[in-house]
């Protein structure tokens, strides 16, 4: 039988290879497909399936018809009043044929909602959408990504050499990161301000900061994290420590927002440079899943030579797992890290093994909200 033998050398018991086996010549019959999707009690499980296959087809123009409401700003005009087609073929330049498509599509995607005498509003998911700047973020830079996924195989094969996420993302396989020129570093740190607040307040509502005196945020960014933190306990102060070009854009946007007396930036390389001292909580935010374990290895273990022991240690961000969280992890960011050139979504216990290997224990995860968006876990200097 296919595949036996495979099932059988992965350790599996030789009885459960072949249900399985079994099961998947069964479900591949276009026989017992048709009969299981008119039998009463398989109809229901049968017609979910054809959901999901059908999704999985056309994600990419549901992804598309997201970005053209985007771009024509229907959700932005939507959400400040019900419109007609009439008045949204004006506003957009659109023809009304032509934009009755793109609502009817926008509409079967739960983004906006028909009324009464032909007029449009929005619905639940587009009113969410439509306030959530990161993710409006999100879907204007995935063009670069799309671009990378043309030929997935190619990008598979290491066939696609300079991909346009390499490009974006300035630091990846850079040798001298902390020499890259500010202007390399403007798009993906802009980006990375306006997704970080959705971060911030998961790991807020995860970890009780005001306990500590000064946090250390190693790859901080532009500061929104720090800010985030900073504002929600006043007795905080923060030290953010990044490229220097990235350092300069956050004590820019500090001083604009009237932190700079509290939250301080360092510029610096924090594979190899001495880290600020002083902090009694460190935390790394969507940072090591953009390295390859041997640089995580390096950056843990620099960071540890730098805080004492009982210093604990938190870090936030996708990681590999099942159903959904899964589906963010090793479905899209995967790829998407692939096409950057470094990097991996990893499991909590992949995690625990590298922090162990750096002089971190005491590994814990701790209760998230959505963790589709970030996991946070818990360690300690030893």
């Amino acid at each position: 039988m296919p595949g036996t033998a495979d099932a059988l050398s992965s350790g599996e018991p030789p009885l459960i290879g072949r249900l399985r086996n079994w099961r998947d010549g069964l479900l591949a019959n276009p026989e017992f497909q048709q009969w299981a999707s008119g039998f009463p009690l398989t109809r229901w499980v049968a017609r979910r399936q054809a959901a999901k296959l059908f999704d999985l087809c056309a994600g990419f123009v549901y992804s598309r018809v997201l970005k053209a409401c985007l771009q024509l700003r229907l959700l932005e005009a939507l959400q400040e009043a019900p419109r007609s087609l009439a008045s949204l073929a004006s506003l957009t330049g659109i023809p009304e044929d032509s934009l009755r498509i793109l609502l009817d599509a926008a509409r079967a995607l739960e983004l906006i909602e028909q009324r009464k005498d032909d007029c449009y509003g929005l619905a639940s998911l587009g009113a969410s959408l439509v306030g959530n700047r990161g993710i409006l973020a999100m879907i204007t830079h995935h063009d670069l990504f799309y671009e990378d996924l043309r030929d997935p195989v190619a990008l598979l094969r290491g066939e696609q050499e300079n991909t346009a996420l390499k490009t974006y993302w300035a630091y990846s396989r850079n040798t001298s990161p902390s020499a890259l020129k500010s202007s390399s570093l403007d798009d993906y740190s802009r980006l990375m301000a306006e997704s970080q607040p959705m971060i911030a307040g998961e790991v807020m509502r995860a970890y009780d900061f005001s306990r500590h005196h000064l946090l250390l945020d190693v790859g901080g960014g532009e500061g929104v994290f720090s800010a985030a933190v900073a504002k929600a306990n006043p007795a905080l102060r923060c030290v953010i420590f990044d490229l220097p070009g990235v350092a300069a854009r956050a004590e820019a946007r500090l001083a604009k927002g009237r932190l700079a007396d509290r939250i301080t930036a360092v510029g610096g390389d924090f594979f190899r440079d001495p880290l600020p001292t002083g902090a009694d909580i460190v935390t790394l935010v969507r940072v090591l899943h953009d390295h390859d374990d041997t640089e995580v290895l390096a950056l843990l273990r620099n960071l540890r030579r730098g805080v004492p022991s009982g210093t604990p240690l938190l870090v936030a961000e996708p990681m590999s797992g099942e159903g959904a969280t899964g589906r963010l992890s090793d479905a899209y960011l995967a790829f998407y890290l692939l096409a950057m050139g470094q990097g991996r979504p990893r499991t909590d216990e992949h995690l625990t093994e590298l922090l162990v290997a750096s002089g971190f224990g005491h590994a814990r995860a701790l209760k998230v909200g959505v963790p589709m968006l970030t996991s946070v876990v818990l360690a300690q200097a030893v």
